[in-house]
């Protein structure tokens, strides 16, 4: 049996929207109404109209007593803290609101949650109906032990305008109150309701929980984990991070070790255990050859040279222009006409 949790789903996530969108005008019509009440818009008259209609205390009277250093209280519900705390707790109530909704947009409004925001609020307005309906007995002739006579009674035996307006006034932001705090109580048991786990989720859980104990079990069997020290498994899970993801593409070797598939872990025992040393111990050793560089040939321009070979000499020939070569024939005679001749 698994152990009890509290679930993070909403039974009625349909629900749980339609209280959000309900309490919206609600939280907006309640800061409204005792933003104009406060700070004393009509509390001392209504107070006093009730006086003169014999439903509460007199404020005259009490006044009277505070002048002549006699001790009578103002009845909390006639007195300031009235009006500026539904005031202030309407500020709270729209501020969470505003928080309310965002995480409900963000899929993030668990149950739990709810349930620890929703019993603050629900009792802030539960003291807030406390303090608009307490009792007021400071005048022992006109003692009222239940609700102010604006809750009770109808506004229509005011004859004035004003004060009837008051009067609804007063009324409206009671009703409002009341509604806030039926709101707020709905969430809570919409809340309640929701952090009881279903068969459904129990049964998820429980699996997720075997799974993880599977995977703790199979981590813990490994002897090598648990001679290492919390230091060392940090460096290892670093170390093992550096090596290549895929086998044999961070180098270039053709050994069997860098081509055939291995986990980081084999790789690193490999390393550990000298494998790169056996496997180059087992092979030929080959000299090395010197790296021979590639030059391209140089090629040299020389233009070729041209020998003269004269003709072979004949005796006795006479060129035109040309004197005869010959020991005999010394002289070359020019006349200036025509060709030159022999002499």
């Amino acid at each position: 049996m698994g152990r009890f949790f509290l679930s993070r789903q909403w039974r009625l996530p349909k629900v749980v929207l339609g209280l959000l969108i309900l309490e919206f005008p609600f939280t907006v019509a309640n800061l409204t109404l005792f933003g104009i009440a406060a700070p004393n818009t009509y509390r001392t008259t209504l107070w006093r109209v009730g006086g003169v209609m014999g439903f509460n205390s007199d404020p005259n009277k009490v006044a009277y007593a505070a002048y002549n250093y006699q001790k009578m209280e103002t009845p909390i519900v006639w007195s300031s803290l009235n009006t500026n705390y539904n005031m202030y707790v309407g500020v709270v109530c729209m501020f969470f609101y505003l928080v309310k909704f965002t995480l409900w947009l963000l899929h993030i409004f668990y149950p739990i949650l709810s349930l620890l925001l929703h019993i603050s609020l629900a009792a802030l307005w539960a003291a807030s109906l406390y303090i608009q309906t307490a009792p007021d007995t400071v005048d022992p002739e006109h003692q009222n032990k239940g609700a102010p006579w604006y809750i009770t009674k109808s506004c229509s035996i005011v004859d004035d305008k004003t004060i009837r307006g008051y009067c609804q006034q007063a009324k409206s932001a009671f009703a409002v109150s009341v509604i806030m705090l039926c709101i707020y109580v709905a969430f809570l048991v919409m809340t309640i309701w929701s952090l009881v786990p279903t068969e459904e989720a129990r049964l998820k859980r429980e699996t997720k929980i075997a799974e993880k104990k599977a995977e703790k079990e199979l981590y813990a069997s490994s002897p090598y984990d648990q001679e290492m020290t919390a230091e060392e498994q940090w460096q290892h899970m670093w170390e093992l991070q550096q090596l290549p993801r895929t086998p044999g593409t961070a180098t270039g070797h053709t050994a069997p070790w860098s081509k055939t598939p291995a986990t980081p872990r084999t790789r690193a025992f490999n390393e550990l255990q000298g494998g790169h040393q056996e496997y180059y111990a087992q092979q030929p050793q080959t000299p090395v050859q010197p790296q021979q560089t590639y030059s391209p040939p140089q090629q040299t321009y020389s233009p070729p040279q041209q020998t003269y070979c004269p003709p072979p000499q004949q005796d006795n020939v006479t060129y035109a222009g040309v004197a005869p070569q010959g020991p005999e024939l010394d002289e070359y005679v020019y006349d200036g006409k025509g060709k030159g001749t022999a002499m």
